[in-house]
């Protein structure tokens, strides 16, 4: 028997007053509750009850330990009370991991409705485009861009798809002309986004003919994040890639447009990573729908303004 349970069974013989009291509360025998009692006292090697033939009396010793007991079982009662209830009521702090371009545009976006809903859930959000170890950094969650998974004990939900494109400023575009074709590029100053998720070797397009590959162009500029290349491109310094959740906004304004606009790169999935189906507790269960509910009208109000963005002169 567990000391747990041993310190269960003296407490419950201490409040009844009696060992035949204690077994009924404990649904067990007599014989059961005596030996679980001596046998703490054995390993206390401290006598806790003065038995006779007519009453039980707590030693001053265990009285001392009772009140502890007590304080014990107390707080462990209270621990899986607070953890059952994280089964049913979202609250508590979330720590999420989000590539920098989908946490930007669409994550910071739907945690601030999100806790509309839950206000007693938080959030830490650290964005970065390379995977977590979210075992090794204490992740409940990491929202990705990626073609596929890999194998993994992770629950991966799927939210949508998305892909980038070719975006350059009208100023840049009147001056230096718009390529017609992906071949045509190289005649352009190409700006690179080099991080885990961006092809770095070639670029490959998706078009009305299929796929189609080239080598990257020769770049003046190379860039980690999407948000900086939406701020160099803006300048005219060039032709760059954008994910369309950094796109939508210059494209919006006036100040980016689409360049070959029958082109886009590789779609890509955007998942929500969790470590467990088993015992997900109501924050992440509930997050977890919200991001399915909210996401995808995103994603296609986005792809919308993209496929009606294209360069004319006037």
């Amino acid at each position: 028997m567990d000391v747990l349970q041993t310190m269960r069974f003296f407490t419950a013989v201490a409040q009844s007053g009696s060992f035949t009291a204690a077994a009924l509360l404990l649904d067990t025998t007599t014989t059961n509750v005596s030996k679980a009692v001596s046998s703490l006292e054995a390993r206390l090697n401290t006598r806790l009850i003065n038995r006779t033939t007519r009453r039980l009396a707590l030693t001053e010793a265990g009285t001392r330990y009772l009140q502890r007991c007590e304080k014990i079982l107390d707080e462990i009662r209270e621990a899986e009370e607070e953890a059952g209830i994280a089964q049913v009521d979202p609250k508590g702090r979330l720590k999420i991991h989000a590539m920098s371009a989908i946490g930007n545009h669409y994550v910071i976006d739907a945690i601030a409705r999100y806790r509309e809903i839950h206000p007693s859930v938080l959030f830490d959000l650290t964005l970065t485009n390379r995977l977590p170890d979210m075992i090794e950094e204490g992740y409940d969650m990491s929202i990705v861009l990626a073609r596929d998974l890999p194998d993994s004990g992770f629950v991966a939900q799927r939210l949508g798809t998305t892909y980038s494109i070719l975006c350059a400023s009208p100023a840049y575009l009147n001056k230096r002309g718009t390529p017609d074709s992906p071949g045509a590029l190289h005649a352009h100053d190409c700006l690179r986004i080099v991080n885990t998720v961006m092809p770095v070797e070639n670029w490959v397009f998706e078009g009305p003919e299929g796929m189609e590959t080239i080598n990257t162009p020769e770049s003046s500029f190379h860039v980690n994040t999407a948000d900086a290349m939406t701020v160099a491109l803006t300048t005219g310094m060039g032709i760059g890639v954008q994910p369309i959740a950094s796109a939508v906004a210059g494209l919006r304004a006036g100040t980016l447009v689409r360049v070959l606009s029958d082109y886009h790169f590789e779609a890509l999935s955007v998942f929500a990573i969790y470590p467990s189906r088993k015992y997900v507790d109501a924050k992440i269960k509930t997050w977890v729908e919200f991001l399915k509910n909210h996401i995808p009208d995103l994603l296609a109000a986005d792809e919308k303004i993209a496929s009606q963005s294209e360069h004319r002169f006037g």
